[in-house]
């Protein structure tokens, strides 16, 4: 065996065990450094920050590159400090939105810095942008929550919570309101319990709030508003329901882990990932309407709901396609062994791009929509041990990995 199989067969082990949740434990993060031997065909070289395929800057048009071959960046930025997280990277029209201090709009074509905010944003925070308007907490920890017009960067709306509520954080939002965690402030300043609220989007008053049961956790909190349904789950391992319009529980139920892979929705329905089993429950009652398993000793991980279709991926660096009425599978691929499995998901057309997690050899993954083959994958050479996050920006790909965003052509 050479120097260069051994490493590759060292980390393919590594991902296995890591599916059992032993890899980390038993080898330690260094282990990670090591990488397989790469099929140069299917690995993107980075090009100079700012340049484009055929040597230009901006982002005009550009080709489709031979098959097996990954793109070259449009163009690429460094991100300031903090900007972690899934909703810390966002489209909004031509405009990319990279959560962090300072709080940068730039040019989704060119890469150009647009606009520029000091201490405006919470490093790390949601960049939630709905109705036009992109609402954060803010950063001066005044209990407000403001709203910025994405183009500009300029504040357009405001509410003043005023001292009634400890660090809100804003967690969803619909055309009529945005909805915000926060801690109630004791006396003594402490926080014991923490509520859930919603704000009108167009006079900036609390429209409602509900108080959470006693020993729910403040953070871990991932949430969509969904028509007349506000959806979210917590490290207390629990998904639970509200009507946006009253703040009314409509249902809770116990899931068996926190569910850091997200939430997916389709036709009525919720789906998490639930360990080792995909599980739909109706938003209405949450009755649930059916689960899917993965393989023995798996987990799922992300999932998504993209153009009718669900994608699935789990610690057995397996890929699924499933009819998410019903949970049928539709396909499946195990392409990705010497790839960290994708944690989210993004379309164009007829093909599926997935971001993965922890991999110094993972990055953004081109698939076949239609039958899950493998198109491409690019990496940025950066060897940073980062998650990757992606977002698609019609004919672009705005992907954030470390502190560094990229954009691709979705080709």
């Amino acid at each position: 065996m050479t120097r260069d199989e051994g490493r590759g067969a060292s980390r393919r082990g590594v991902l296995r065990l890591a599916g059992t949740g032993l890899g980390l434990a038993a080898l330690g993060a260094g282990a990670w450094g090591c990488g397989p031997v790469e099929d140069p065909a299917a690995v993107a070289t980075p090009s100079a920050p700012g340049t484009a395929p055929g040597g230009g800057t901006g982002g005009g048009a550009f080709t489709t590159p031979p098959p097996g071959t990954a793109p070259k960046p449009l163009w690429q930025r460094p991100t300031a400090k903090g900007s972690l997280g899934a909703d810390a990277l966002a489209v909004a029209g031509d405009v990319v939105l990279v959560s962090g201090d300072p709080l940068v709009g730039r040019d989704l074509a060119t890469g150009a810095e647009r606009w520029r905010r000091e201490e405006v944003a919470v490093p790390g925070a949601k960049m939630l942008v709905r109705g036009g308007t992109l609402y954060l907490a803010s950063a001066q920890y005044d209990g407000d929550v403001v709203g910025l017009d994405p183009a500009t960067g300029r504040e357009t709306w405001r509410s003043r919570l005023g001292k009634r509520f400890s660090q809100p954080r804003t967690i969803a939002a619909d055309e009529r309101r945005v909805y915000v965690l926060a801690g109630i402030l004791e006396k003594d300043f402490s926080v014991k319990r923490n509520v859930i609220a919603a704000i009108d989007a167009s006079t900036g008053k609390v429209a409602w709030q509900e108080l959470r049961d006693a020993g729910t956790e403040e953070y871990g909190i991932t949430a969509e508003a969904v028509g007349r349904h506000l959806v979210y789950t917590d490290f207390r391992e629990n998904v639970t329901v509200r009507d946006t319009a009253t703040g009314r529980q409509l249902w809770t139920k116990k899931i068996g882990r926190s569910n850091s892979g997200g939430l997916a929705f389709h036709d009525g329905l919720v789906i998490v990932a639930d360990a080792g089993r995909l599980r739909a429950f109706a938003l209405a009652d949450g009755r649930e309407k059916w689960s899917l398993a993965s393989e023995e000793f798996t987990r799922f991980h992300g999932i998504g709901v993209l153009d009718g279709v669900l994608y699935a991926a789990d610690s057995g660096h397996v890929l699924r396609a499933v009819e998410p009425g019903k949970g049928t599978e539709l396909w499946r691929t195990g392409a990705l062994l010497d790839v960290a499995y994708p944690g989210q998901f993004a379309k164009v057309g007829g093909t599926l791009y997935a971001a993965t997690e922890l991999d110094d050899e993972g990055g953004v993954l081109a698939f076949d929509a239609r039958d899950g083959k493998l198109r491409w994958r690019y990496n940025d050479g950066s060897g940073a041990l980062d998650r990757w996050y992606v977002v698609a920006a019609g004919d672009r790909l705005a992907a954030l990995h470390g502190e560094r965003v990229t954009v691709l052509p979705a080709v």
